[in-house]
């Protein structure tokens, strides 16, 4: 853990420059805005260890595979989050001499996240080496309401001279992704020009096309100034020379459009760009910040989660709400929310089934209901590239094993106990359509989209699945489930779940189409040649006779068939010097070791909670959480909605801590390759779904509050069936207040609630209520 940043319940504050934090906190104040996302690098020059990273959302290198050793299946590349040209460099000179915080000699340097404005600021002051002080006042923003648009504002004052600063606002396009597996650049630059006041660049992918343009603009609050302009072939730049006078404040906006040809004509890149730049100039600094502070108001009306009384804990959960929040907006069906977002490169693409599995949850309870839909309908059209992947592993007749990573629907994951193995991944994206409708009510989905998407996966599971002459049972063998700490094992508990339950739910859903549209049904059936007696009666035939590791002594299910073959050992008995475990033991060491990455056997049970009375919880979750290290970003969130369930508060609060302050405090000591957004959506869940109670059961809306004790108060906005709800929980009381235009009914500990719009229902908090 690294703990330096000041606890705050709207902010994120640095006090003091470290030079050993940078590239941590480049990744922890970086800013989105659903189109595209900046690190929190530096304006001016910055000559220490820094990741410069600026990425446009959909835009992508297939970066060719690197293995030791080729196996068939392999995808032939991995897709590279693109790391794209810097547009928000302004270099600096005091008096000839380039100001920069790794050379000088800093004072009061403050770096805040602004959450609830959605703003990035800095203030220091700097001593050079030539003897000049000057105070320095940073602050940009990318406009959510106009999202090809970035802002900043660079305020310098010299405090003991009056003399000379220049301003050289540019577009960079000679950047490098810092994992390319080959040391390649993977831009083109086909255009540099500049002339005063304005600058342009427009580069092109070196594989598949994409191009982006840049354009600036900038004013600066002085006439007494002298211009000049220059580029080469990687650069555009302005140069502005400033005569200052001590304690005079000069202020320098510059102003950016970033147009890509995911959305716009190639041959009008430029011209859309300049014209984004002009208007942002235009229209000026002061009244975009006013219009980018109400968006982020009517974003948090709707998302914001309050807690009373714990400071760190409501700083966590508004980080991660705010995180989620710039890195997708649901407005654009072809992107999805990217493991690190728009905060660094590790991992590459932009999909995995953290979306299915967590982020759809949020979203569901958080946004208007196309914002979910769009990620329904992103998988939905990637599902002729999910039955490629599945014909390049071996199955055939429209079975459909969807990627572990990917940015178009192909496979670009090139570990093969994850590329081949992690197939548990098509049970989320089942269940996600499971979940939306259940909590829309939009059935309608099932036959426009979600039928063929049930029926593919199903298919796969039926073939995946082979009888055992042994155990007289069906089996799925040489898998990896979500915990990544076993390779290559035989049933998997949750893998084999799942497969029973999209096997299950598919049957059903056909019966469901049929019903609603029966000529839509048959169009379907034949567009797929889907024999319905065979097929269905072999998908009842394996869910019946799936084999599921279970111990009797233990009365617990196996995560898998030699679990306990393993030395079992508790996780708070290994030393803090080898935790995490990932960065310590051998790849060997681990996977003989008994320790769990994450929920795996738990993720089913939560997934499936109510098939499982309280003692089975109970005992699942004893056997399990003390084996789990929580070595993955996704692991803590799942445990506390459980414990919370089981009445474990303290266990629950310390792992709540734990999730919605990973990246703040960096438990895994990894915060500087980027953030973990995908798991952020799991905080959400430890307080709605963990705290909060929230289900959803036969159509309807359940809560069952629980409050930690380290709490006075906490309250949380949950849309259900378009109706906006507002839940109170104090130590005493729950308050439901209506922010709908109709009346609204629910369950309080499985008691019937009505709800009139603009009006609240007051009820007894019953603690020990699952207990």
């Amino acid at each position: 853990m690294r703990q330096y940043l000041k606890h705050d319940e709207w902010r994120i504050i640095e006090e003091g420059f470290n030079p050993d934090y940078q590239r941590a906190s480049e990744s922890i104040f970086s800013l989105g805005n659903g189109k595209m996302g900046q690190r929190a690098n530096f304006e001016e020059t910055y000559s220490g260890s820094t990741l410069q990273g600026s990425y446009i959302a959909g835009v992508y290198y297939p970066d060719k595979t690197r293995v030791g050793w080729w196996k068939n299946g392999y995808p032939e590349y991995f897709a590279k989050v693109l790391n794209s040209p810097n547009y928000i460099g302004i270099n600096v000179e005091i008096e000839g001499e380039q100001l920069d915080l790794f050379k000088c000699k800093t004072e009061g340097f403050v770096r805040t996240l602004d959450m609830q404005k959605g703003i990035l600021s800095r203030e220091f002051k700097a001593t050079l080496n030539n003897g000049k002080q000057v105070k320095v006042d940073a602050t940009r923003f990318l406009s959510m309401s106009e999202p090809e648009c970035a802002f900043i504002r660079y305020a310098v004052t010299p405090l003991n001279f009056t003399g000379q600063l220049a301003f050289e606002p540019y577009i960079d396009g000679d950047v490098e992704n810092e994992d390319s597996n080959y040391d390649e650049k993977f831009w083109n630059i086909l255009t540099t020009n500049s002339k005063n006041g304005e600058g342009e660049l427009l580069v092109q992918t070196k594989k598949l096309d994409f191009r982006v343009a840049y354009a600036m603009n900038w004013d600066i609050n002085t006439r007494n100034h002298k211009v000049s302009s220059s580029h080469n072939a990687a650069r555009t730049s302005n140069r502005v020379e400033v005569k200052a006078s001590e304690n005079e404040t000069i202020i320098f906006d510059k102003f950016i459009g970033v147009t890509s040809s995911l959305n716009h004509q190639n041959e009008q890149l430029i011209s859309k760009a300049q014209q984004r730049a002009l208007q942002a100039k235009t229209v000026g600094f002061d009244k975009m910040l006013k219009i980018q502070i109400n968006h982020w108001a009517t974003i948090w009306e709707h998302s914001d989660i309050k807690i009373e009384g714990d400071v760190a804990a409501q700083q966590g959960i508004r980080f991660n709400i705010f995180q989620l929040n710039q890195t997708y907006t649901g407005d654009d069906e072809r992107l999805n929310v990217g493991p690190k977002g728009f905060t660094g490169e590790k991992y590459g693409g932009t999909t995995y089934w953290d979306t299915e599995a967590y982020c759809i949850p949020f979203f569901l309870a958080t946004a208007p209901q196309h914002v979910t839909r769009n990620l329904l309908v992103y998988r939905y059209k990637h599902l002729q590239k999910a039955i490629e992947n599945a014909e390049k592993l071996g199955f055939t007749g429209g079975a459909a094993l969807y990627p572990m990573v990917t940015i178009n629907g192909e496979e670009c994951h090139n570990e093969w106990e994850i590329t081949f193995e992690e197939i548990h991944r098509n049970g989320a994206i089942a269940f996600a359509i499971y979940n939306y409708i259940r909590h829309t009510g939009d059935e309608k989905y099932l036959e426009e989209y979600g039928l063929e998407v049930l029926i593919a996966i199903a298919r796969f599971w039926a073939q995946r699945a082979n009888w055992s002459g042994e155990k007289q049972k069906y089996v799925i063998l040489g898998v990896t489930g979500p915990n990544e700490y076993e390779n290559n094992i035989n049933n998997n508990w949750y893998t084999n779940k799942m497969a029973v339950w999209c096997m299950t739910y598919a049957a059903k859903a056909l019966k469901i189409v049929e019903t609603m549209n029966p000529s839509r049904y048959q169009a379907i059936l034949e567009n797929i040649n889907f024999k319905y007696a065979e097929e269905t009666a072999k998908w009842a035939e394996i869910c019946e006779q799936m084999h599921f590791p279970f111990n009797k002594n233990l009365n617990i299910f196996m995560q898998q068939d030699g679990f306990m073959d393993k030395e079992q050992m508790m996780a708070d008995d290994l030393p803090a010097s080898t935790r995490p475990i990932n960065q310590h033991w051998s790849w060997d060491r681990i996977l003989r070791s008994c320790f769990i990455k994450q929920a795996d056997t738990l993720q089913g049970i939560y997934v499936f909670e109510d098939e499982f009375d309280t003692d089975t919880i109970r005992r699942h979750f004893d056997f399990y959480e003390p084996r789990t290290v929580h070595e993955s970003s996704l692991s803590p969130c799942v445990h506390v909605v459980l414990a919370a369930r089981l009445g474990k508060q303290d266990k629950a609060y310390d792992l709540y801590l734990r999730t919605s302050r990973l990246d703040l405090d960096d438990y895994n000591n990894e915060v500087h390759e980027g953030l973990h957004i995908t798991s952020m959506a799991g905080t959400w869940m430890s307080i709605v779904e963990g705290f909060g109670g929230k289900r959803v059961k036969d159509g309807k809306l359940h809560l069952n509050p629980i409050i930690p004790q380290q709490w006075k108060s906490y309250a949380f906005m949950v849309v259900f069936r378009g109706n906006y709800l507002e839940v109170k929980v104090s130590q005493d009381n729950i308050e439901i207040i209506s922010h709908a235009k109709n009346e609204a009914t629910l369950m309080v500990y499985n008691e019937k609630v009505t709800v009139k719009p603009s009006e609240s229902v007051t009820l007894s908090l019953k603690p020990t209520y699952y207990a």
